[in-house]
């Protein structure tokens, strides 16, 4: 009896064992991709050949799609150019262009369907779509490493996103370079994503961000764009050590963003307002450097139980605007911010000033609601009100106090090639190079 069962069992085995994967060449035109993609199997590499590639294809097994970086894929004008349906997939070292035209189906270079779950799409130059990567509900999907250049061809806000993601948990967009288009990722209704490396520029925000929680954005470079980091209508958010230079509306904005913590990011030059803080709560915002904008931070809309610490306030035209009637803290177990602004003894040498500080006093209320007293503002009236104010404290209205101000600034460090594009940035918006 057991003589018998050996060969069945072995036969079983041998039935559970995968088909090994095998590398396939596929010679570019006349329809061979798609003949290749119709009799891979499971786990197989199909290698482009270099030159082009007739698309638009549709990928429902996991398979491996490798350009090696010197083959293009063209879709033709029609829907997107490489849509995934299937899981385990694999895009890379692919140029793909030729999508269509429409917001209504997305039309993408790659468009990630809700089935196509644990996709990479790394490596490639994703170039003149509508859409760059649409992330459409594909739980745990990486795009990475890949060059972005949307379109031109109409006004900002009537082009697609370099990267967009819907209820995707767990998608991950590390490590792309993202020009041109409408903004560089806009999530929504998502988390657990995670949002690293990423440069932005030429773009309407860098970071659309709604309705989505717990996730990370972190380590990214926002270069001349109209916002930076847009985080809104999201709660638990990590935003640590990105860097906004050069745009041109806000560097960050937190709009009913709720327990984020804001720690480690340069926002400078440019910017109407290095920060923007409207109906946010229970945010940490620690050790920012916030530089050469028009208004520093501007807090609004009641937001509350906020901390702030250890962040550096250089050379903002209005360091803080908040208009309020009661004193709101900005310090931190005896830790407050830096004012370039603040001139105050350090006797003891712990590097907390002597004096606490006051960003703003009455004058800068009246401006805020009466901005035609400007012309009062060299009056010797306006500068004795001003004087008296410094002089007797009890004098000023409510508003932000810093009783442990520093006097060293937090440095954040910018690496020279991004300087570089920070600086031609800068002269095109002096110019007034707007693409709107």
């Amino acid at each position: 009896m057991l003589h018998r069962l050996i060969p069945f069992a072995l036969t079983l085995l041998l039935a559970a064992l995968p088909v090994w994967a095998a590398e396939r060449p596929v010679q570019a035109g006349g329809g061979a991709l798609q003949r290749a993609i119709a009799g891979a199997d499971p786990g197989d590499v199909l290698l482009l050949a270099p030159g082009r590639h007739d698309g638009p294809v549709t990928l429902s097994k996991p398979i491996t799609l490798d350009g090696n970086g010197k083959a293009v894929i063209e879709g033709g004008g029609d829907g997107s150019v490489i849509t995934v349906t299937g899981p385990d997939i694999t895009v890379r070292g692919l140029e793909i262009s030729g999508s269509g035209s429409d917001h209504q189906t997305i039309d993408s270079g790659v468009q990630l369907a809700k089935t196509a779950r644990r996709a990479v799409i790394e490596d490639n130059r994703i170039l003149g779509n509508l859409y760059g990567v649409d992330i459409h509900g594909a739980n745990d999907s990486i795009v990475r490493g890949n060059t972005i250049v949307g379109r031109r061809d109409h006004r900002m806000n009537d082009r697609g996103n370099g990267v967009y993601v819907w209820n995707a948990p767990g998608a991950k967009v590390i490590g792309n370079d993202i020009r041109y288009g409408r903004d560089g990722i806009f999530v929504n209704t998502s988390r657990r994503n995670l949002f690293r490396g990423n440069l932005f520029r030429d773009l309407r925000f860098a970071v659309h961000y709604m309705y989505a929680n717990n996730s990370e954005v972190s380590d990214n470079i926002s270069i001349g764009n109209h916002l930076g980091y847009a985080l809104m209508f999201s709660t638990g958010i990590a935003a640590t050590g990105n860097m906004s230079l050069g745009d041109r509306d806000h560097g960050i904005m937190l709009n009913y963003a709720n327990d984020v913590d804001l720690h480690g990011n340069l926002v400078r030059g440019g910017a109407e307002k290095c920060t923007f803080i409207y109906n946010a709560h229970r945010n940490l915002i620690a050790r920012n450097r916030f530089e050469g904008c028009d208004i520093g931070i501007h807090f609004t809309a009641g937001s509350e139980r906020n901390a702030l610490t250890g962040n550096a306030f250089m050379g903002n035209r209005t360091q803080v605007k908040y208009v309020g009637t009661t004193d709101v803290e900005w310090s931190l177990e005896g830790t407050g911010n830096y004012w370039s602004d603040h001139t105050a003894f350090d006797l003891d040498g712990d590097g907390i000033a002597d004096s606490p500080f006051r960003p703003n006093d009455l004058m800068d209320h009246i401006l805020w609601s009466q901005p035609a007293a400007a012309l009062l503002l060299g009056a010797p009236a306006v500068q004795l009100i001003r004087w008296s104010q410094a002089s007797f404290p009890a004098t000023l209205p409510g508003g932000v106090v810093d009783s442990h101000p520093l006097t060293r600034p937090v440095t954040i460090p910018v690496p020279p090639d991004i300087a570089a594009m920070e600086a031609e940035r800068a002269d095109k918006w002096r110019k007034d190079e707007r693409d709107e």
